[in-house]
C-alpha cells in the first residue's frame, strides 16, 4: 500500500496559522522573499519599490557606520525574529547587543526574544508597521522602534518605557539619541532627504562622545 505524503499548502495572505505551521510552510517557499507572523495572522509583502528599497538602504548605511564602531553589537538585515507563539517578524533592520541583551540566537540560527532595536520603513501612517506590529513590539518589550513614514517624509523613533511607547525628542539641532545604544545619533532631516554625507557627519559625533566610550568599555567586559 503506498504512504500518502502530506502536502504543504502555500503561504497565503490572511492565514492563521501557528508559529510552527507558519515557520514549515515558509521554509518549503523559496520563492518568497518576506512573510511575517502578526498576532498569528500572516502577512506577505507586495514587489519590494524603490520608494521603499532606497529608504532602507539608507537606514542600513546609518546603521552599518553605528555597527563598525560597535564591537558586540550585531546589525541584521531583513532576519527573522521569532518573538512569542504568535508572532513571527522580518523586520527591515535591527540591533542586538550580543552579550546580556534581551535575545539570542537559536541553535538552527534565528533571532529568538526581542532585539533592542527595530526599524521599519513604512509607506505612510496607515501601515501595519504603526497599527498591529507596533502592538506586538510594544507587548515584547522591543526597547527602541524607529519608523519611517516615506510619504509622509516623518520618521517616529519609539522608546519602550513602563509599558508604553513614547517618542523621543528631537533636539534644537534636529538630531535623534538612543537610549539604548549611546552614540547612535541621527540627523533627521538630512535622512529623509538623503544627504547622507551629513548624516554620518552627526553619527561620528555621538561616536566620539564619553556615553559611546563607555558602552563600549560594557560591551567588552
Amino acid at each position: 500500500m503506498l504512504e500518502t505524503k502530506l502536502k504543504t499548502l502555500p503561504l497565503e495572505n490572511g492565514d492563521r496559522l501557528t508559529r510552527q505551521e507558519f515557520e514549515r510552510r515558509y521554509t518549503r517557499m523559496s520563492d518568497v522573499k518576506k512573510a511575517e507572523l502578526i498576532e498569528g495572522v500572516v502577512y506577505m509583502s507586495s514587489p519590494v519599490r524603490i520608494t521603499h528599497g532606497t529608504p532602507h538602504a539608507f537606514i542600513m548605511t546609518w546603521l552599518g557606520n553605528y555597527w563598525v564602531a560597535t564591537p558586540g553589537v550585531t546589525l541584521a538585515d531583513n532576519t527573522t525574529v521569532r518573538l512569542d507563539a504568535e508572532n513571527e517578524v522580518q523586520p527591515d533592520a535591527l540591533l542586538r547587543i550580543e552579550t546580556g541583551g534581551n535575545s539570542i540566537i537559536s541553535t538552527d540560527g534565528y533571532v529568538e526574544g526581542a532585539p533592542e532595536f527595530i526599524a521599519e520603513v513604512a509607506s505612510s501612517s496607515s501601515s501595519y508597521d504603526l497599527g498591529e506590529k507596533l502592538k506586538v513590539y510594544r507587548r515584547n518589550q522591543v526597547q527602541e522602534y524607529l519608523v519611517w513614514q516615506v510619504y509622509e517624509q516623518k520618521i517616529d523613533w519609539f522608546r519602550w518605557r513602563e509599558g508604553k511607547y513614547i517618542n523621543l525628542p528631537i533636539d534644537e539641532q534636529g538630531i535623534i539619541k538612543s537610549e539604548i545604544f549611546p552614540g547612535l545619533w541621527l540627523s533627521v532631516s538630512n535622512l529623509i532627504s538623503g544627504n547622507l554625507v551629513e548624516v554620518n557627519s552627526e553619527l561620528q559625533k555621538g561616536l566620539k562622545t564619553s556615553e559611546h566610550q563607555k558602552f563600549l568599555a560594557q560591551l567588552n567586559k
